[in-house]
């Protein structure tokens, strides 16, 4: 089976855990040569590391991608490395309070705009003139609480729609230079942020997560890799402006599952991941307690 990324230099930001880590192994597997980004203590030279120990190419890269100077030298080192730039992937955020509005600390707001936003916007302005060179393509992770909001979370749900319209804006006005742009829009995926202590969703809500889901369970981070990868593959190449929801069915969905148990397990995978619940680790999660209302 031929290799549909073979050669092609991909940037991917918040790679280092999580959906960003099954990106990275999905595209080296697919013939990529990767330029891993993420925040200094994130496991990225772990995952470059681990493809190139598979045989692949992959350079680690630790940064504060929502600081200009950051985002400007990750871009260009990675043309420096590989010569060139074919994808970007725009991976990298936070999900680290759990707050109704009122109760939601203002610095919380400020990190999850600073690193869902201002990372996006900072490496897509800094990779677009060598994308127009190579006529490639930027693929952004949105959320399925973008499209329908997220009670406890507003500010999450708020950051994923900006990243929705933007990324159809970028795809609209790039179209002119033969630059796609499109954003996965994933539901509760099995990582740190939907399971585990370290979650800003309680562990007595993370048990019925699964119950709200028209097929009955989490996705995992290799699903969706799998969907990013043809998103920046040529088999997509008349698709551009495009949220590709992967959320098991929550957004169109009006009640709750009734999949039978049989039918809610997993697929098993093939990528080799070992970090897909290390997305929040050494990183502060606020949750508000609770009072009473009335």
């Amino acid at each position: 089976m031929p290799m549909r990324l073979k050669d092609k230099i991909a940037i991917v930001t918040g790679g280092g855990t999580g959906i960003g880590e099954a990106i990275c192994h999905k595209f080296a597997h697919e013939g990529a040569k990767l330029f891993i980004a993420g925040l200094p203590g994130d496991p990225v030279e772990d995952v470059a590391a681990a493809i190139v120990g598979h045989g692949g190419s992959a350079v680690s890269y630790l940064g504060d991608l929502s600081e200009t100077d950051e985002a400007a030298a990750c871009v260009a080192l990675a043309v420096e490395t590989y010569g060139r730039l074919d994808i970007l992937i725009n991976n990298a955020g936070v999900f680290i309070a759990n707050a109704e509005t009122d109760a939601y600390r203002i610095e919380d707001f400020d990190r999850t705009y600073k690193n869902n936003i201002r990372t996006a916007f900072l490496m897509t302005k800094f990779a677009l003139p060598h994308l127009q060179k190579t006529r490639g393509n930027i693929v952004f992770t949105g959320s399925e609480a973008g499209f329908n909001g997220s009670p406890n979370f507003t500010p999450y749900g708020g950051s994923k729609g900006f990243l929705h319209a933007f990324a159809k804006g970028v795809a609209l006005e790039q179209a002119a230079y033969g630059v796609r742009a499109n954003c996965v829009c994933p539901g509760a995926i099995d990582t740190a942020w939907t399971r585990g202590a370290d979650s800003p969703i309680p562990l007595t809500a993370q048990e019925g997560i699964g119950m709200g889901i028209p097929l009955g369970r989490r996705g995992t981070p290799e699903e969706m890799a799998n969907i990013f990868a043809f998103l920046v593959s040529e088999e997509a190449s008349y698709v551009t402006g495009a949220l590709w929801l992967a959320d098991g069915g929550v957004t169109p969905a009006k009640g709750l599952t009734n999949v039978p148990p049989s039918l809610r397990e997993a697929p098993a995978g093939t990528l080799d991941l070992h970090h897909s619940h290390d997305g929040l680790r050494g990183k502060f999660v606020f949750r508000a307690p609770s009072t009473p209302k009335g």
